[in-house]
């Protein structure tokens, strides 16, 4: 390689190097940015059978059935600093004839109840499902509470139960947790 040309290749590069680094940074604006990820996870699933409403031994019915689950995702200090919403999805599907009231109580480690949700389900019937959705938005002074929460108890209620009851219930959920870091 000749020296004129690579002399000129040198000019040539040191040129663009020199125009594409005039533009001034202003570093104060690092404070501004804000990374907000969402995460979203299962929350709470059951499949619970008509029978599991009725006490065939003693021939009595079980009006409320209760299931607990633990949500350790919570329990962490730096998310709930950045928390800033959470949605709650709940989608059950029901081919038992009776309608059925569903309590959501968040509890803390204590047992001492942080935020209480609940949602009635529509009836449905073997041969014909019905769907219900139940959507819960918490934010504001709520998100707090829900943070101090390391467990879900749900509450299923049916207003009647007999030994010839039919169908299932069954619930699928999930959180969106909204973050601010």
């Amino acid at each position: 390689m000749n020296k004129t040309l690579s002399l000129s290749i040198f000019a040539v590069c040191a040129s663009f190097f020199l125009i594409s680094c005039i533009k001034d940074t202003d570093f104060d604006q690092t404070e501004d940015i804000a990374l907000t990820p969402i995460v979203e996870l299962d929350l709470i699933y059951f499949n619970l059978r008509a029978d599991r409403f009725f006490d065939s031994i003693n021939s009595n019915p079980i009006l409320t059935v209760r299931d607990t689950t633990e949500i350790k995702f919570l329990d962490d200090t730096g998310l709930q600093e950045s928390l800033k919403r959470a949605e709650f999805y709940f989608k059950f599907t029901n081919s038992i004839p009776r309608s059925f009231q569903v309590d959501f109580q968040f509890l803390s480690e204590t047992n001492d109840t942080t935020y209480v949700s609940g949602t009635s389900v529509a009836e449905g019937a073997p041969a014909t499902p019905v769907i219900t959705e139940f959507i819960e938005n918490v934010e504001g002074d709520d998100i707090l509470e829900i943070t101090k929460a390391n467990k879900v108890v749900v509450s299923v209620t049916i207003p009647s139960s007999d030994e010839n009851l039919e169908g299932t219930l069954n619930l699928k959920s999930k959180t969106t947790y909204f973050l601010e870091y």
